[in-house]
């Protein structure tokens, strides 16, 4: 077997001849049966077959491969180290222009090294046209920052005539600061106060009639609500408001005014985090009116201080959530266990059927399950809609309520308002036209004052 691998390295070494040196190894005896080889000669055979076999191999060009991956750097912190010029960053290389002066003189394909140079230049226009949209991002390296420059004061040698430039020694300078205590907020507040008018005026004389009329709105709010940056497992909600609404009642024989909004509301909700947006939640809702009113040119009492009054407690789960611009807010409430009380305080001048209580009865309570939906979008900075959707049933009957106030600013603190007031109650009696739906609109024009502490 040996003999025969001699046999034909021999005849590769005639059809490929080599160097003569590369010869040396050769103390062989070939014989029709025998023959003699020193392991050092064959050592030096393998050797040198390698080095025939690869003087043999043309030289091709090579493609250099990266042997690890190069990371990005639009992943890295925005770092200023220098000034880029616009040619520096708009100006990438060519990959299939041939240069213009001289061929290449790398001997391996080279184009690996050109995508990877475009690639990079590319990153860098990309981070610093970050850096100009966003420099309170941008960090710098001190050790590539440039030296300040000397500063030089110009005096006058009076006995030479000359002026004279010396250099000006800055010593640093120690300000001692005094540290200051920043003080937590637990609960943000807002308060938000807003006085609307709406006002008409008609001749005695207009062709199509008419009768004057002032309309007042005002609408008080604050809100209470828990830190979560500070308390991030806890939700606890508190909002207090009241809207009172006059108008002059012209038709009306017995009162120069009539109130056509007066309404008073109190919810609150605390709940613990279960998990993400979700949490296990109380809720509590409570509503009613201060005034007395009257139907028109009677004496006939329509509602008054705690008739009709409400007062909704329910548990169950909430889920909140807040964009990332905080222009959307979404509250979600939804409490299997319910409990509803209606009150009525004055039967003896209001008819407690009419707020679903039974006659002769002040109060009634019911057991069930409710759901209150809070939506406020900043559709735009002077465009804000408010909407509250609120529903319970004892499985008997159905209430809800859905409240849309949609708030155009026309300055800081000039407004115009559009509330919508959509009401189910299948508890009060029948209506021909609108069955047990209710519906209140106002339109309205006037001043707003808020504060925040958020």
């Amino acid at each position: 077997m040996i003999r025969n691998l001699f046999y034909i390295f021999a005849r590769f070494l005639l059809k490929h001849p080599a160097p003569i040196c590369t010869l040396r190894f050769f103390s062989l005896t070939l014989c029709s049966n025998h023959y003699y080889v020193s392991m050092k000669a064959l050592r030096t055979i393998f050797f040198n077959v390698i080095l025939i076999v690869t003087a043999m191999v043309p030289k091709a060009a090579t493609a250099q491969v990266p042997d690890s991956i190069q990371a990005s750097t639009l992943l890295m912190p925005l770092i200023f180290e220098r000034q880029y010029t616009p040619d520096s960053l708009l100006t990438l290389p060519q990959l299939d222009m041939p240069a213009p002066n001289a061929p290449l003189t790398l001997g391996v394909d080279n184009a690996w090294l050109k995508a990877a140079k475009t690639q990079r230049q590319r990153e860098n226009a990309l981070r610093y046209g970050a850096m100009m949209l966003n420099p309170e991002l941008v960090r710098y390296n001190l050790a590539t920052l440039p030296e300040p420059p000397d500063e030089y004061a110009v005096g006058a040698d009076l006995e030479k005539s000359r002026l004279v430039i010396t250099p000006v020694v800055t010593e640093p300078v120690i300000v001692e600061v005094e540290p200051v205590e920043l003080k937590q907020r637990n609960w943000l507040h807002t308060f938000v106060a807003s006085l609307h008018f709406t006002q008409a005026y008609v001749s005695d004389n207009w062709y199509q009639g008419g009768e004057n009329n002032i309309n007042a709105l005002l609408d008080v709010l604050w809100e209470c609500n828990l830190n979560q940056v500070l308390h991030p497992k806890w939700l606890f909600n508190n909002s207090l408001q009241y809207k009172l609404g006059v108008m002059t009642a012209h038709n009306d024989s017995l009162r120069n005014y009539a109130i056509n909004e007066d309404n008073f509301q109190f919810s609150s909700q605390l709940g613990y985090k279960a998990v993400k947006n979700w949490y296990y939640s109380a809720t509590l809702l409570f509503k009613t009116q201060f005034f007395n009113n009257y139907k028109s040119n009677t004496s006939t009492m329509t509602a008054s201080f705690l008739s009709p009054a409400e007062l909704n407690l329910g548990l169950g789960m909430t889920y909140n959530y807040k964009d990332q611009y905080e222009t959307k807010t979404f509250t979600l409430s939804i409490a299997p266990l319910s409990y509803n009380l209606k009150i009525c305080r004055d039967i003896d001048r209001l008819d407690p059927t009419t707020f679903g209580i039974d006659a002769g009865h002040h109060t009634k309570h019911n057991f069930g399950s409710n759901l209150e939906a809070k939506l406020n979008w900043k559709i735009r900075n002077n465009i804000i809609w408010t909407s509250r959707l609120y529903a319970f049933t004892n499985y008997e009957y159905v209430q809800g309520d859905w409240e849309n106030t949609f708030d155009f600013s026309i300055t800081r603190h000039l407004n115009t308002k559009l509330y919508v007031h959509l009401r189910y109650d299948k508890s009060r009696p029948w209506h021909a036209d609108w069955k047990y739906w209710q519906l209140k609109e106002i339109l309205s024009f006037g001043l707003t004052y808020r504060i925040a502490t958020n």
